[in-house]
């Protein structure tokens, strides 16, 4: 493989085991661009992919009549079960787990979830720092410490390696994430748990029908998360979900998104609130809308997927690009978003900024995804809360704030994702065959972007 003016002994030393295996184990790249491969669009030439991709979400008219039912009769609050009751029990069905709860949205799921297993102000849960911040922000919302585990950059999930040094005595749980659909190793995860006796929830917000050695993500761990905001594979606008099959820890789930009343059925359910809770419920719109949805996800899952592997194919020995790894027992991605390295070493020092950029101009829509977002001011908010001081020691808190400028995988990963969209995957094989085009054209001219 040719790589003028790249430092290619430095660039190897500093990449990963398994990264630098798969550079050196592609011989050559041939260079072969279809369609339009003249001027970069950026500078005026001729875009490579000039159609536009398909509109999200979509809407299905199987849903309008039983809305304006339920609008005419009066009765949208779930306390009567009815079309939440429904699509809690479809939605468990469909992933595999004894029994599922509907929430207003994917943050109340794991709020919810963290408050069952028994996260409390003071201590400590082992988060991925690969999330979107709502991950962050619950644990927090528990007056706990979210401690971050590095990243493994090729499978962009949490590092099982990295966990266990992060465990002290205030550790209740461990919250992995199968970000952008992309399973977390959970073999590995839950030994670890086990071993410390910590709880698990998984955070599988954007990993609908995603697969984990044999099982679906959202029902390895002891309770399971999801997310059916407006951008997910199953939208209602907002809305989320939380599957287990404890019973216990169902019953309390339900209890505490629903002011502490005992499930619907108890013949205390009005006259007594027997734990703590709040209002974190579901509307039947949101659920007639989610059951209308659920017709599809299958078929749209399976297509994603067969575009995914498609563009790996494509993508394949490309200089700079390595697609995501799935990492050790994981079968299948969601690919909530599909997602790549971009090494500037491989395009001349030309930045991943330019590279996006780009690829815009291509056609080709995408993104660098998640920022150190453990940097954000937020952090500093939470921690200097009058509780948080309260609750841990100055020296804790100090040294929290060192571990934030030792995350290196985690910090280089943001610097060079590229994520494309999962409606994307819901186009032609032509479409795929554009992405790779778009990415071999400005591989070509990149010293024109210089």
């Amino acid at each position: 493989m040719e790589t003028k003016n790249i430092n290619r002994r430095e660039f190897l030393s500093k990449a990963s085991v398994g990264t630098a295996a798969a550079i050196i184990a592609v011989p050559v790249f041939h260079i072969a661009c279809s369609g339009k491969s003249g001027k970069l669009a950026l500078l005026g030439g001729e875009p490579v992919h000039a159609k536009d991709w398909l509109n999200w979400p979509r809407w299905y008219k199987d849903a309008e009549e039983p809305m304006i039912e339920v609008l005419r009769s009066g009765r949208w609050y779930r306390g009567d079960g009815g079309h939440v009751a429904a699509f809690e029990q479809k939605y468990a069905d469909l992933i595999g787990a004894k029994r599922g709860l509907a929430t207003a949205s994917g943050t109340a799921a794991l709020e919810t979830a963290l408050h069952v297993v028994g996260v409390d102000a003071g201590d400590e849960v082992i988060v991925s720092p690969y999330t979107f911040i709502a991950t962050y922000n619950v644990v927090f919302n528990q007056k706990a410490l979210p401690v971050f585990a590095d990243t493994d950059q090729e499978t962009f999930t949490i590092d099982p390696n990295k966990i266990e040094d992060k465990i002290t005595d205030r550790t209740r749980a461990i919250l992995p994430v199968h970000i952008l659909g992309l399973p977390a190793d959970m073999n590995r995860i839950m030994a670890i748990a086990k071993k410390h006796d910590l709880m698990v929830v998984e955070d599988a917000c954007q990993a609908w029908l995603a697969e984990y050695d044999g099982k679906k993500c959202g029902t390895i761990g002891d309770l399971g998360c999801f997310s059916f905001q407006n951008s997910k594979h199953l939208p209602s606008g907002e809305g989320g979900a939380i599957l287990g099959n404890d019973d216990d820890l169902m019953d309390l789930c339900y209890s505490y998104h629903n002011c502490g009343r005992p499930v619907v059925g108890s013949k205390t359910e009005f006259s007594n609130y027997p734990h703590l809770g709040g209002n974190k419920r579901m509307t039947h719109m949101q659920a007639i809308i989610l059951m209308s949805q659920m017709k599809h996800i299958q078929a749209d899952a399976d297509k994603r997927l067969e575009n995914a592997l498609y563009l790996n194919e494509k993508l394949k020995g490309m200089p700079g690009i390595i697609p995501y790894k799935l990492s050790d027992g994981a079968t299948r991605s969601a690919y909530h978003l599909y997602a790549l390295r971009y090494k500037k070493e491989f395009f001349d020092g030309l930045s991943r900024e330019k590279f996006l950029k780009a690829l815009n101009a291509e056609g080709v829509l995408c993104s660098p995804g998640y920022t150190k977002q453990y940097f954000d001011p937020l952090m500093e908010e939470a921690i200097n809360l009058r509780g948080y001081k309260r609750l841990f020691s100055k020296q804790r808190l100090d040294r929290y704030r060192d571990e934030l400028h030792n995350l290196p995988e985690n910090d280089q990963l943001t610097e060079e994702a590229v994520w494309f969209f999962q409606f994307m995957l819901l186009g032609e094989k032509s479409d795929m065959d554009d992405i790779a085009n778009a990415i071999t054209k400005i591989y070509k001219n990149r010293k024109d972007l210089l």
